[in-house]
Order: C-alpha cells, then sequence, then structure tokens
C-alpha cells in the first residue's frame, strides 16, 4: 500500500467524525443503537451499504466502516471465529458495521442482542450466480476463481461450475444449495430483519420503511421525520456508483439460463427457491 494511501485511511475515520460532530452539533455518538448491515456475496451489499451511509445522514452515527468484516479471507481462506468476532467487537461506538459473517453461536450471541439492530440481504440464487460468473470472470482478477473461469470455453460452462461447485486441482467451491445454508442459518434469528434484494429494487419504500422501524423497536426515536427519512435514503441509492456494479436488476437469469442449466440447478439445489419463497414449486 502507497504511503499516500495509509495516509488518507488514518484520516478517515477522524475526518468522518468531525463532519458528523458538525452535522449533528454533538460530541457523543452512543445514543443510537448499534447497526450491522450483513450479506450474502454478490447478494446486494453495496446497495444494502449505501442505505447505511443515508443513516448516517438521518441518525446520529459517525459514519459506516470502510472495511467489511469477513468471513474468509481475501485469499480465499477461512478466518478463525475468534478473528471475526473480535472485528466486530472492535467495531466503534456510533460507527455502523457490515460485512459477510455467517451464523454461527458466537457471530449470533454477539450480534443479536436487543439493544443491537441487525439487517442481512439476500438475493435469488439465480441471480446471485449470474452477478458471481460476471464479477469472477471480468471485474475482480484476484478472486479464487478467475483463473479458471477464463480457461472455459464460455459463460454456459462457467455457470455449470458455479451452480454445482467445484473440488480439484486445488479449487474448492461449494455447490449452490450449499451457499445458502447460511442464508436459512440467518433466517431463523427473529432480531434480524433479513431482506431480499428484490424487495429494495420492487418494493423500495415498503422495505425502507420496514428498515426504519427495526431501529425503532430498540426503543429509539429517529430524530428526522419519516417522510424526510424516506427521501434521503432513496436518493442515496445509486447502485451505478458501486464499483461491483453491473445490472442491478432482479430476474436476470431469464437471459442466461438454458433448459440445462435448469435441470442440471434442480437437481443439485433441490428445493431451494420453495425453501426460499422464489418459486412455488420446482416447476419453473
Amino acid at each position: 500500500m502507497k504511503l499516500s494511501d495509509q495516509l488518507r485511511r488514518s484520516l478517515r475515520a477522524p475526518a468522518k467524525t468531525l463532519l458528523a460532530m458538525n452535522r449533528w452539533k454533538r460530541f457523543s455518538f452512543d445514543e443510537a443503537p448499534a447497526i450491522f448491515g450483513n450479506a450474502k456475496p454478490k447478494s446486494g451489499s453495496h446497495l444494502l451499504l449505501q442505505i447505511l451511509n443515508g443513516f448516517c445522514q438521518i441518525m446520529p452515527y459517525r459514519y459506516v466502516e470502510a472495511e467489511p468484516v469477513r468471513t474468509v479471507k481475501k485469499d480465499g481462506g477461512k478466518r478463525s471465529e475468534g478473528h471475526i468476532v473480535a472485528d466486530l467487537q472492535a467495531i466503534p461506538g456510533g460507527v455502523i458495521g457490515w460485512g459477510y459473517v455467517d451464523a454461527t453461536t458466537e457471530n449470533v450471541a454477539f450480534l443479536c442482542q436487543p439493544e443491537r439492530v441487525n439487517y442481512f440481504i439476500y438475493r435469488d440464487p439465480r441471480d446471485m450466480l449470474i452477478s458471481h460468473v460476471f464479477f469472477a470472470t471480468d471485474m475482480h482478477e484476484g478472486h479464487g476463481m478467475h483463473a479458471y473461469y477464463q480457461k472455459l470455453s464460455d459463460f454456459d460452462e462457467r455457470l455449470k461450475v458455479a451452480i454445482t461447485g467445484i473440488d480439484r486441482d486445488g479449487l474448492y467451491m461449494v455447490s449452490v444449495r450449499q451457499r445458502y445454508e447460511g442464508v436459512f442459518q440467518w433466517l431463523e434469528q427473529p432480531s434480524v430483519q433479513c431482506i431480499r434484494f428484490e424487495s429494495l429494487i420492487n418494493q423500495r419504500e415498503a422495505t425502507l420503511n420496514q428498515m426504519l422501524d427495526q431501529v425503532e423497536k430498540t426503543g429509539y426515536k429517529i430524530p428526522t421525520p419519516r417522510a424526510q427519512a424516506l427521501e434521503i435514503l432513496t436518493e442515496t441509492i445509486q447502485p451505478k456508483k458501486s464499483k461491483t456494479f453491473r445490472s442491478g436488476k432482479s430476474g436476470e437469469w431469464r437471459k442466461y439460463f438454458k433448459a440445462e442449466h435448469k435441470a442440471l440447478f434442480k437437481d443439485v439445489a433441490e428445493d431451494l427457491l420453495v425453501r426460499l419463497g422464489y418459486e412455488p414449486n420446482n416447476d419453473w
């Protein structure tokens, strides 16, 4: 990392804090509840992140953490539970955290306390797979599957691997069904507001209202009037500003899933879509 980048990062937190102090005319930021925004990878985390940044404009928070808390290292290795919980505990007071963490006993014990607010965003597995393949192939050269996907003949072959997963030649990636085991674990947590990516796209105002209600369930009253808060949050949602933005639409899988992909998906995922509520049966 260049010295200029290191300096910029070191100055980010105090600079953001000074801006928040000026905005909210206060020195302390311990009134509003702690918030953590969690996501299934390639399922709308940056959309959620934009909303969390909007929260800083309608409630007295200092800023949103720059870096996510991850279960998996950037090089693909697993991080220990101790390191993950330590990262969660290290989020400063008055700062909104976010990341990609599993519903382990340790994480749930820390995050799902009555005074805290938690969001978890997930997406139709078919759209998630499309997003994953494009991201790993074209947008992120450091992705563990980048080189392998580049060697495959076309998108169709890459999508098949994304559906089935892989465990050979030093590569390991779970199947689409295994990917979503963690989603169900978060869905089972009553204190976590689980949000469909599609709801933020197609029922945005209702979903944002529910997110604000989740904050006020802690007993905290949001100081910004609801109508104004919704307007501010809506303006902060600009998917094209995300570095990982490609489409931002729901239902795009229909353009890419051929009959062979549908058959393979049904064989591997079984009743996954029905359990998630995306399909009434497996005859899609």
